[in-house]
């Protein structure tokens, strides 16, 4: 009995050591979507400012593909010590809908620190397209069944979902064009290639602001700080709301002091003027959660986008 009593006082002192000086070295943040994105964009920035609080670097470790199951598998299997975390979006949440043999079990493969942000995505039109709400868009597309196209970064992004829960609750049929990548599927909208868009505000605010693109609605709940000005969809087709958002977990088995250490420091960073005033200069809005509000969030997320995935009968490519 004493040598168990003494085996537990160990570990209870050895784990308070660690957790004081946690960190030691470099923590790597993997984005599992390439540079450049939404996700890259909210891991850079989050990266540098935690990094700041805890004396130490936070990399940037970009590992794109297939829909970001490629660097969550990553970080699945990365070692539990807290120097490896995970950027997580949206994508997290539906990708277990749309990929039926996932590498890991997307339930207990990670836990939770904290989300973020969430910020709308924007409902945008080629300026050729003659409407300027989505009333009139709806209109438009039911009057020309199948006629109308829109771009997306790909089968199974954020952005082909948000069109599909806008079809779905819509009525109407419009024809997906995928790209591979956001860029292109902007590219081509302003070129007038596609005509209908849905991509993160972060990406839009210039393209719009230079009339190459007429933005008429924004998806989230409530008007966005960006263009307080422009409608949301939910305005014109309630329920809708099609929002993204950001949050960062850990490899399962990570120790629970750590995961508190990283969840106050997180949460004191995003209480900070200047992270608000960024986050909010790129169209999105902080949302601080714990850890076991943020877990719960992503289990509704999941079972939500799932329906969607079910209904559009979307399959990934």
């Amino acid at each position: 009995m004493k040598r168990i009593l003494g085996f537990l006082i160990c570990c209870a002192f050895s784990g308070t050591v660690f957790s004081q000086t946690y960190p030691a070295k470099a923590i790597r943040l993997i984005v599992p979507f390439p540079p450049g994105g939404s996700n890259d964009i909210v891991g850079r920035m989050v990266g540098q400012q935690l990094g700041e609080r805890l004396g130490q670097s936070v990399v940037i470790d970009n590992r794109g593909g297939a829909g970001g199951t490629i660097g969550t598998d990553m970080a699945a299997k990365a070692a539990p010590d807290g120097y490896t975390l995970l950027l997580v979006s949206v994508a997290h949440a539906f990708n277990p809908a749309m990929y039926k043999k996932l590498p890991y079990d997307p339930e207990k493969a990670f836990v939770p620190i904290g989300m973020v942000a969430a910020g709308p995505v924007a409902l945008m039109v080629h300026p050729a397209l003659p409407v300027h709400s989505v009333a009139e868009l709806i209109a438009l597309a039911k009057a020309k069944p199948g006629q109308l196209n829109y771009a997306t970064a790909g089968i199974g992004s954020f952005q082909h979902l948000a069109s599909e829960l806008f079809k779905l609750q819509t009525g109407v049929d419009m024809v997906h064009v995928p790209y591979k990548g956001g860029g292109p599927a902007m590219m081509d909208t302003i070129a007038g290639q596609a005509q209908i868009n849905m991509a993160s505000l972060i990406q839009v605010g210039p393209h719009v602001k230079s009339g190459k693109l007429r933005l008429i609605a924004t998806s989230g709940t409530r008007r966005s700080g960006l263009f307080p000005e422009v409608p949301t969809v939910a305005e014109t087709v309630p329920g809708y709301d099609a929002t993204n958002w950001w949050g960062l977990i850990a490899p399962a088995g990570t120790p629970q002091q750590v995961v508190s250490k990283l969840s106050s420091e997180l949460e004191a960073l995003l209480r900070s003027d200047e992270t608000k005033k960024r986050v909010e200069s790129e169209g999105a809005d902080i949302m601080r959660m714990t850890p076991a509000e943020f877990g719960r969030f992503i289990a509704d997320e999941t079972q939500k986008w799932a329906k969607v995935v079910k209904q559009a009968g979307i399959q990934p490519e």
